[in-house]
């Protein structure tokens, strides 16, 4: 078989521990449900196998999910400065983001707003066990903050809740950002391109936003993808 002959790599089918753990929980619920009703009564284990079969490949099914409206954003102009709000946690120390910041400064007096939010597991989340996420954010932000002053730029950061797109909106109550700049890993490595979340923060506010694909080096390919809302 091509499987033996090119060795034991297997492909996780998970592209997040997350995404792992909804479907293992949803699975024992459903199991449980059927094993339930069968001691009950036969007739009810098959009912309750069909209509909890049929709600999951309806929910398997039901297209998109719908995004929250656009809510505008209130920005006190400040003359030739351009506010840059920066969302990104593991590839942060990209010189594609890096880039694209500079790019953004050009010509302006910048000031910078680098949010890494502390991502973390459901299952520490629920146990409040966010220590490891936040000193791990805590670490990457620090590096990222000295490449950005080293390169001349005004920046400042702070660790973010760790859903990004919450982030982004908690950061936005208190900084009101001109541009917003989102960077992930490519697509098929980017959990938050799973989740949707550039798409997501496309549509919470009409702040223009720009995506940059990076890695978790200190290289990065540096591909910018502008995508300015209508006014």
């Amino acid at each position: 078989m091509e499987a033996s002959t090119r060795g034991a790599f297997v492909r996780n089918p998970f592209k997040s521990e997350d995404t792992a753990f909804r479907f293992l929980l949803g699975t024992l619920v459903y199991f449980a449900l059927i094993v339930a009703a069968s001691l009950i009564a036969t007739w009810l284990a098959v009912v309750v196998f069909l209509v909890v079969t049929g709600a999951a490949l309806a929910m398997l099914r039901g297209g998109k999910r719908q995004l929250p409206l656009r809510e505008p954003v209130e920005r006190v102009p400040v003359a030739d400065t351009l506010r840059i709000l920066v969302i990104a946690n593991e590839t942060l120390r990209g010189q594609g983001l890096r880039d694209e910041i500079l790019r953004l400064s050009r010509g302006v007096a910048e000031d910078v707003l680098v949010v890494c939010p502390a991502l973390n597991s459901r299952v520490r989340t629920w146990t409040s066990d966010e220590d490891g996420a936040r000193e791990a954010a805590a670490s990457r932000l620090a590096v990222a903050l000295e490449a950005l002053r080293g390169a001349g730029l005004r920046a400042r950061g702070e660790i973010g809740d760790g859903d990004p797109l919450q982030a982004l909106e908690d950061a936005l109550r208190t900084f009101s950002a001109d541009t917003i700049v989102i960077s992930t890993h490519p697509v098929g490595s980017s959990n938050w391109l799973e989740r949707g979340v550039v798409e997501g923060a496309r549509a919470r506010s009409d702040v223009p936003v720009t995506h940059v694909i990076g890695d978790s080096t200190g290289g990065g390919r540096g591909d910018a993808a502008e995508h300015r809302l209508p006014t």
